[in-house]
């Protein structure tokens, strides 16, 4: 859900979810007698308490799995090396030898990283190279080892492919040469069967254009669905403003059209602000597929490209969009339980983890919901330049059987990033202003490798244990 353009106190109390009083087949009514619960201690004043009991009557809060720690610490030496440890184990699962320190060293990206890139104090990686925009792919995708592209064709080429195998090898990042044909499968779209992947493609193609034509092209479209065509139509504008691709008329349309059929066909939630940005992953990565190698996606005329590899585009990426948002539909299922819940979580999850940034927040009375939800709701698509999106969305769409657990963990990880930033502020506005404009501009696959690392190490110590780091007092 996009934040709100205007002041939350101009609403006089009105919920921040915006609510939709018409009979929707599939949606269940919202609840007239929520239980109201408001855990906000108004410690610190701030601009955003009214805002807080506005919506306090949306939250439900249950009891928490995890446990209140927050004395623990966890050396960044520590966290490095496992990080690090992580991804050469995912980079070399389908190995047949795992391979020694010195193979390890070689197999590095020079383009982004030397020898003294990593700093002995920082685990975080120094920007080397400057992107001229966010859709700078040049660089990206195209690091990987010729070995690493020949495994990936090797399985896909594969008469009965091991998705468990695809997984692994695609988790620490997909090579744009093969990225296309591995999302798909990821994704759940193509069988793993070689002999049906072509047969199955053409008949979800044909039959996401009979949606089209069913309720997109028709009379009746304007007047069941007003709302929301008209809510869709508004956002589509508002999508990506820097990336000048989407700004052409011929990609919006495709867009409200993939949107406006996934509202339709999912009555349950209908369609929520944000999701919108869920799609440009997937379509950046087909429309480069079917694109001249070495095209600038920011100069390309997509009016100029053939009408059927348009429609290829736009069909492929609707049903992989469908496929992505199966297991996360309670987030945006009135009244957004899903995100609610890992709110709740992520406050829990860095109490136990680092109780001293956790108190700097609450202490400036900052709260999880004033910056997280927008993580959660938008997947991190505000945060994160679109070609860092693409490189995570390879290990999402890995960890798609668990992805709605897991996003929880990489949301955390991101918020510890910037702890030595965030610990420097000392007021709500400056926690506030930081955390809605996070200097991410020059990231690249090397910090979204130790992000996913860093929430993997995470998930497996936290996941299945709520009471592993138990006090003593509880």
């Amino acid at each position: 859900m996009e934040e709100n353009d205007g002041n939350p106190e101009d609403g006089k109390g009105t919920s921040f979810w915006k609510k939709n009083n018409r009979a929707v087949p599939g949606r269940p009514s919202p609840r007239k007698d929520v239980k109201t619960i408001n855990s906000f201690s108004p410690s610190t004043s701030s601009s955003f308490q009214d805002f807080q009991r506005s919506i306090s009557d949306a939250w439900d809060l249950g009891d928490d799995e995890f446990c209140n720690i927050s004395n623990l610490k966890i050396s960044k030496k520590v966290s490095q090396t496992a990080a690090e440890n992580v991804i050469n184990i995912h980079k070399y699962k389908c190995s047949e030898s795992v391979p020694n320190k010195r193979q390890i060293e070689c197999d590095k990206d020079e383009n982004f990283l030397g020898k003294n890139d990593v700093d002995k104090g920082d685990p975080r990686p120094k920007v080397i190279h400057k992107f001229n925009s966010e859709l700078d792919l040049q660089l990206l995708g195209y690091h990987f080892a010729e070995e690493k592209i020949i495994k990936f064709k090797c399985l896909l080429e594969s008469s009965l492919l091991n998705l468990s195998d695809l997984q692994n090898l695609s988790w620490p990042g997909i090579p744009f040469p093969v990225k296309a044909d591995t999302w798909r499968l990821l994704a759940g779209y193509t069988p793993t069967c070689l002999e049906l992947r072509d047969e199955t493609l053409k008949k979800k193609r044909v039959e996401y254009w009979n949606y089209v034509s069913q309720y997109y092209e028709t009379d009746a479209r304007d007047d069941i669905y007003q709302g929301t065509y008209r809510q869709i139509h508004i956002d589509i504008p508002r999508m990506s403003p820097t990336i000048s691709l989407f700004r052409q008329k011929v990609v919006q349309q495709m867009f409200e059209r993939i949107l406006f059929i996934w509202s339709v066909r999912h009555p349950a939630s209908g369609y929520v602000q944000g999701i919108n940005d869920l799609v440009t992953p997937f379509f950046i990565v087909f429309l480069h597929q079917v694109l001249p190698e070495g095209t600038n996606l920011d100069e390309v005329d997509i009016s100029l490209l053939d009408e059927e590899k348009r429609n290829i585009v736009e069909a492929d990426s609707y049903w992989c969009f469908c496929k992505f948002l199966d297991g996360i539909q309670d987030n945006y299922i009135f009244p957004q339980l899903g995100i609610q819940h890992k709110i709740n979580r992520l406050r829990e999850l860095i109490q136990r983890i680092d109780g001293g940034l956790h108190n700097h927040l609450q202490k400036n009375g900052v709260e999880y919901l004033q910056f997280s939800f927008r993580w959660m709701n938008n997947l991190l698509t505000r945060e994160l330049p679109l070609r860092c999106l693409i490189r995570l969305w390879d290990t999402y769409l890995a960890e798609l059987d668990t992805f709605s657990s897991f996003q929880l963990f990489v949301c955390a990880a991101f918020l510890l990033h910037w702890r030595q930033d965030l610990m420097v502020e000392k007021d709500f506005q400056g926690l506030m202003l930081f955390l809605q404009n996070l200097p991410t501009q020059n990231w690249n696959d090397s910090n979204i490798n130790l992000l996913v690392a860093e929430a993997y190490r995470l998930k497996c110590t936290f996941a299945d244990a709520p009471n592993h780091f138990q006090s003593k007092d509880s």
